[in-house]
């Protein structure tokens, strides 16, 4: 994937009342959109696993649902990578539909067909609080501490599931009644 390079403008889609501490770049990869507010309790805290930190310009606000004419303060914005690959995905402990094997077996991107729950291999973590990991390419993984974090400033727009009960079955096959 192509790098994104300052400046940094954005279309900010809102789906809720008023805009969020965190939203994922429509540029896909490993972009993220954080609040000032955000960056501020994360540097504070001595968090890792974000760089960057560029300013960001909103050119636009777009709302996603009607009726909702409620008036906000839209935050500083700013623009965020996030590391990839501080942990490997353990695939043998892992509930992974693969549509095949490893093209590469660094980033261990060959796709995902689905998603009932997974586990790092042990060791390979090398301690950041978020990070996409390798195996799971756009699927951010954040440490305890940055679940106090988020718990202790409500962070918003930002739901923490643990690894072993995330599931993502867009083609149903976990979720199909057993046959008899």
């Amino acid at each position: 994937m192509l790098k994104w390079l300052p400046p940094y403008r954005v279309k900010l889609k809102l789906y809720g009342e008023e805009p969020g501490d965190m939203a994922q770049s429509l540029g896909g990869g490993s972009d993220l959109i954080v609040s000032e507010r955000f960056a501020d309790a994360f540097r504070s805290a001595g968090l890792t696993g974000l760089h960057g930190f560029g300013p960001v310009d909103v050119l636009k606000v777009q709302r996603q649902r009607r009726g909702t004419n409620t008036r906000f303060t839209l935050p500083q914005y700013l623009a965020v990578t996030m590391t990839f690959g501080s942990a490997l995905v353990d695939e043998p402990r892992s509930q992974i539909l693969r549509p095949g094997p490893f093209d590469c077996d660094y980033c261990r991107a060959v796709g995902t067909d689905g998603i009932n729950g997974f586990s790092l291999e042990p060791g390979s973590w090398n301690g950041d609080d978020i990070f996409e990991p390798r195996g799971l390419p756009g699927i951010y993984v954040v440490s305890e501490r940055f679940a106090r974090l988020v718990s202790d400033h409500q962070l918003t727009n930002t739901v923490l599931t643990p690894t072993e009960q995330y599931v993502w079955d867009p083609l149903r096959r976990f979720s199909q009644p057993a046959q008899g």
